[in-house]
């Protein structure tokens, strides 16, 4: 049984994907970083790396470590951005 990490209440399952990006989308809407970093992760992995590359950018500006780090793999892999290895450092060392 999962507990919310807040309230330490038991947490419900989401029934479906189309749930849990809903709840996701209602975290990203309130400027939740990790939310954000979570949904690009998820773009990523569906293909969508444009996407990805614009929730992670947002995550990051709030301060999410994940999300630099992601930045930087994106950037490696030239997916949804240019490849550069200056910026690739950079968000390495903010992610660190």
């Amino acid at each position: 049984e999962r507990i919310c990490p807040f309230c330490r209440h038991p947490a419900p399952e989401p029934k479906s994907k189309e749930e849990q990006d809903r709840n996701i989308m209602k975290r990203v809407n309130a400027n939740d970083p990790a939310a954000m970093n979570q949904m690009s992760f998820r773009r990523h992995k569906e293909g969508g790396y444009d996407d990805a590359v614009r929730y992670a950018k947002k995550a990051a500006e709030l301060g999410d470590a994940g999300a630099h780090f992601n930045l930087s793999v994106f950037i490696y892999e030239g997916n949804g951005v240019e490849k550069d290895g200056k910026k690739r450092v950079y968000h390495l060392e903010q992610a660190a």
